[in-house]
């Protein structure tokens, strides 16, 4: 198997590359990737809601969640889709 050489340029090369494509990924990656199952406490403060508000989502069914034993979960990715869901467009 014969030798290659690699030089100053060649290594130049592939860290401006190299950099590029760390700062792509960086880029389209917002934040940390959230939780797939959230407790109580947890969707009242990314709601910015009180106890009651959040049980009252639950009892007309806007917010759908899973029981455990005791302890109340609900999916993040549906709490997202109802946001999207109930977003309201004022056109002026």
């Amino acid at each position: 198997m014969g030798a290659t050489i690699i030089t100053t340029q060649d290594l130049m090369e592939f860290k401006v590359e190299l950099l590029e494509d760390i700062k792509e990924l960086l880029q389209n990656h917002n934040g940390p990737t959230p939780k797939k199952w959230l407790k109580s406490n947890e969707v009242r403060e990314l709601l910015g809601i009180s106890p009651g508000t959040l049980q009252n989502l639950r009892i007309n069914g806007t917010l759908p969640y899973t029981k455990i034993g005791g302890v109340l979960y609900y999916e993040y990715h549906e709490i997202m889709e109802v946001l999207e869901q109930n977003k309201i467009h004022n056109r002026i």
